[in-house]
């Protein structure tokens, strides 16, 4: 006869199932008994942590995982005071709980999911840090010194002196290159959390990397998705904001946020010195020279790096124009013109429907298969549970949902994926149709999991649709198949002989790996130290293995001591600022951050 261990009943209370595992966990976890803590997790189980027990960004997998992570940080971290925040919810055989902990050194959230089998998925993020709180609500500052004081140094004036002092007569402990919605977002935390920081920022206003891109460029993530830490957009915000918008909007916020942010400033080095434990770190600021001392480093500049663009045979011949799409100035210029666009992601569609409306012939080259998803389908169905009026309504607020999505192991998160794009697939049918009748070569991903995957994975790959794909199903915008073999004087020549006459030529062919900005600022050295930024290691296309189980070198500890990485998108710099925030600011008053899981280097770029 077979024994079997029944799983518990249906009628179980969920509210004393989580609380009795968090009172186990939390026990085991503080006894540093990492295999009491592994028996109550699930064969199958995930373990995320965002800096609360691994001063790291750290997925661990399995009961092997959870148990080397308790050995291993359980009693330094000395958590305790675990308690649901919510009711638990029970849906198809899954228990979800939210609650809140303490640890030795600040306070932080979780987000629980039992199954039959025990906990299926733990999410711990640190939230503050216990004596370096914000100062916000009840900690607000007062703003003012009430009563009679001689010689009373107002706020304009206190921020004019910070702003005069700060690199010249005092050090920043922090230099961000890269003023972008990263840098931004991150010198709001640090602001907050009172580490001095400067913004170092080529150009010439915050926001300018946004105006000065193509005149057709807009946010294709609705508003709920991008919002900025501190301050939401406002309620009558468009869902999708033009570029400019965008810009005057960093700007505002630059200001508002009191942030030290160096504009028209040209990084020109930067170097450690381990012995020191300091940067020393060359701008060109006002014509002249100065050599900034950090403590950290953090590279703001995107998830990319420089416009890559191909060398050809021909370009120096091409009597048209022809530049990246980084550089493209907007498509007035171009009225009638013949245009060719190399590429078929995000930019070249954009940059095609931009083209097409000022009355140009435009021809699209797509060189592989590409993901294509409406907008509207996207907002619906792949974010509306998350980001949306809907889910305000339902009370998931841009807080909360940053947490439900970052609980999602990315081992498994394609798992979830695939049925929405199934189910975006069978919604725009008509659309997809047309779109392969007209020659378009569609791609889903390498396992049908869509946008998002894609994004993780290799950043790349695709075109959220508000427009150009009617185009290109109409024949409006014309397309070709196939690699560039030459230019001409006035024409682009595929590999199959096909002949192209152009007057522009627009390379809509992404950008380089984000670690040559390392390798240009600071050493060749640094950036193969440092090793591969951006993806999983799913072994997918552009995205080599091994398996990482988080983004690679982003706003975590990388090989290279004292030099960190942040950018993405908008939800991106907003939701891991916070995180990258806490571990600079817990070196910077001394904390000891002992690092679980440092990532390894398998890939140079």
């Amino acid at each position: 006869m077979t024994q079997t261990t029944e799983a518990p009943a249906a009628t179980d209370d969920p509210q004393a199932r989580v609380d009795t595992w968090l009172a186990d966990f939390a026990a085991a976890a503080a006894a540093g008994d990492g295999g009491r803590a592994a028996e109550l997790f699930a064969p199958t189980c995930f373990w995320r942590d965002l800096v609360s027990f691994t001063w790291n960004i750290k997925t661990v997998e399995g009961r092997d995982g959870v148990a080397d992570l308790v050995n291993a940080r359980g009693q330094d971290t000395a958590p305790r005071n675990f308690a649901t925040t919510e009711a638990p919810i029970e849906a198809d055989g899954v228990t979800t709980a939210w609650f809140e902990f303490e640890t030795a050194v600040g306070r932080g959230t979780g987000l629980l999911r039992l199954n039959s089998e025990g906990g299926w998925t733990l999410l711990t993020t640190l939230d503050e840090l216990t004596g370096h709180e914000e100062p916000q609500s009840e900690r607000r500052p007062k703003g003012v010194q009430h009563g009679a004081i001689k010689d009373r140094e107002t706020w304009l004036e206190a921020r004019q002196r910070e702003a005069e002092e700060l690199g010249y007569q005092t050090q920043p402990d922090v230099v961000i290159v890269g003023g972008g919605q990263g840098g931004i977002a991150l010198g709001a935390r640090l602001r907050q959390l009172g580490v001095p920081t400067i913004i170092v920022e080529r150009n010439a206003r915050p926001g300018d990397s946004w105006r000065k891109r193509y005149k057709s460029l807009a946010l294709h993530d609705p508003v709920w998705y991008d919002h900025l830490p501190y301050i939401d957009f406002p309620k009558n915000w468009p869902v999708f904001s033009p570029k400019d918008k965008i810009g005057d909007w960093l700007e505002m916020y630059a200001r508002v946020m009191e942030l030290n942010y160096w504009s028209s400033t040209e990084c020109k080095s930067a170097t450690y010195n381990e012995a020191a434990g300091e940067w020393s770190v060359v701008v060109e600021r006002d014509g002249a020279d100065v050599t900034l001392k950090p403590k950290q480093l953090v590279m703001a500049t995107g998830m990319s790096g420089r416009p890559y663009t191909p060398e050809l045979p021909g370009q120096d011949v091409f009597r048209g124009d022809q530049h990246h799409s980084a550089q493209h100035p907007g498509a007035e210029q171009y009225a009638g013109k013949r245009a060719v666009v190399i590429g078929s992601n995000n930019s070249a569609h954009d940059i095609c429907a931009a083209l097409w409306e000022v009355g140009a012939d435009v021809t699209m080259v797509q060189r592989t298969p590409t993901h294509i998803v409406r907008s509207d389908s996207l907002m619906e169905i792949g974010l509306g549970d998350l980001y949306s009026e809907r889910a305000l309504a339902a009370g998931v607020t841009t807080r909360k949902a940053d947490l439900v999505f970052a609980s999602l192991p990315y081992r498994i998160l394609h798992e979830f994926q695939i049925p929405v794009y199934a189910a975006i697939k069978r919604r725009d049918k008509e659309f997809y149709d047309r779109l392969e009748r007209a020659g378009f070569r569609l791609d889903w991903g390498d396992d049908d999991s869509g946008l998002f995957m894609k994004y993780l994975r290799r950043g790349s790959g695709y075109y959220i649709d508000v427009g150009a794909s009617d185009l290109v199903a109409s024949g409006d915008i014309k397309l070709a198949h196939g690699q560039v073999r030459e230019l001409t004087e006035d024409a682009v020549v595929l590999e199959d002989g096909t002949t192209l006459p152009a007057d522009l030529v627009v390379y809509a062919t992404g950008y380089g790996p984000m670690n040559g900005w390392a390798a240009e600022l600071i050493s060749q050295e640094v950036a193969e130290k440092v090793g591969k930024i951006w993806g999983l290691g799913s072994d997918t296309t552009k995205d080599p293995g091994p398996w990482e189980g988080e983004q690679r070198n982003m706003w975590k500890p990388t090989q290279q001591e004292a030099l960190w990485f942040h950018g993405g998108n908008l939800h991106q710099s907003r939701h891991y600022s916070l995180y990258l925030a806490l571990q600079l600011k817990a070196r910077q008053v001394g904390i000891p951050t002992p690092v679980y899981g440092l990532q390894e280097v398998h890939h140079l770029s």
